[in-house]
C-alpha cells in the first residue's frame, strides 16, 4: 500500500515538472479563421498606397494637346497620360462612399491654385481659432461669434459643375473625400502645370 503511494507520489511530480517547462506553444490554441480574416482599422492602412512615380521622358514630350488624365476609382490612382505613354502615376483618395467621386468622360474647366472649398470646412472664431471642423455650410450654421472658413483645395482643377475636382489634399490610404480627387502635393503640383483647361479627364471604376 505504501509503495503504491510513493509511485502515485512521483507519478504526480513528473506530470508537474513535465507541465511546467513545456513551451507554452504546446498548450496554444490555433486562432480561429474569424480572428485571421479581422478586418485592419483604417489607420493602419496609412501610407500603404506606393508613392507617386514621375516619367521625365514622356512628361517632357508631351503636349497640351497631347495630355490626358485617367483616375481609376477602384486602384486609386490617376495617370497622366501624354498620348499612350504614362507621364506621372499617383495615388489617390476619392469619395469615401460609391458614387460619390462621378465615373464618366470630363474636361478641366476650371484651374485655380488657391482654392477654397465653398461647401466644406471649419468654424473660426474672430482670432482665428478653430470652433468646429469638417463641417458643411449646406447643413449648418455658423455658431455665434465664428464664421465659416473653407477647407484649402490647392491646385483645384475642377471637372463637373458641381464642384467635383482634382486638388491636393490628405491621402490616408483609402477612399475618405466628399467626392473630389485628392492627389499628394507634390503630384497635384505638376499635374497642374502640364494640364490646361479643355484637357480631358477619364474617371473610372
Amino acid at each position: 500500500m505504501i509503495m503504491c503511494q510513493d509511485m502515485m507520489t512521483q507519478a504526480a511530480r513528473l506530470f508537474m515538472t513535465v507541465w511546467m517547462i513545456a513551451p507554452a506553444s504546446a498548450f496554444a490554441v490555433a486562432p480561429s479563421s474569424r480572428e485571421n480574416n479581422v478586418i485592419k482599422p483604417a489607420s493602419q492602412l496609412i501610407g500603404s498606397q506606393n508613392p507617386g512615380k514621375v516619367f521625365p521622358d514622356a512628361l517632357e514630350k508631351g503636349t497640351p494637346e497631347t495630355f490626358r488624365l485617367v483616375v481609376s476609382i477602384s486602384k486609386q490612382r490617376a495617370y497622366l497620360m501624354a498620348g499612350s505613354k504614362i507621364a506621372i502615376d499617383t495615388p489617390i483618395s476619392s469619395g469615401r462612399r460609391h458614387g460619390w467621386t462621378p465615373t464618366g468622360e470630363f474636361t478641366i474647366i476650371e484651374k485655380d491654385p488657391n482654392h477654397y472649398s465653398s461647401l466644406y470646412g471649419e468654424f473660426i472664431d474672430s482670432l482665428g481659432h478653430t470652433v468646429r471642423s469638417g463641417v458643411s455650410s449646406r447643413i449648418e450654421s455658423a455658431p455665434s461669434g465664428t464664421h465659416f472658413r473653407g477647407a484649402p483645395m490647392r491646385y483645384f482643377m475642377r471637372i463637373t459643375p458641381q464642384g467635383v475636382g482634382l486638388h491636393a489634399g490628405i491621402l490616408p490610404g483609402y477612399p475618405a473625400s466628399h467626392g473630389c480627387i485628392r492627389l499628394p502635393i507634390d503630384m497635384a503640383e505638376i499635374i497642374y502645370r502640364y494640364v490646361s483647361l479643355q484637357t480631358p479627364v477619364s474617371v473610372v471604376e
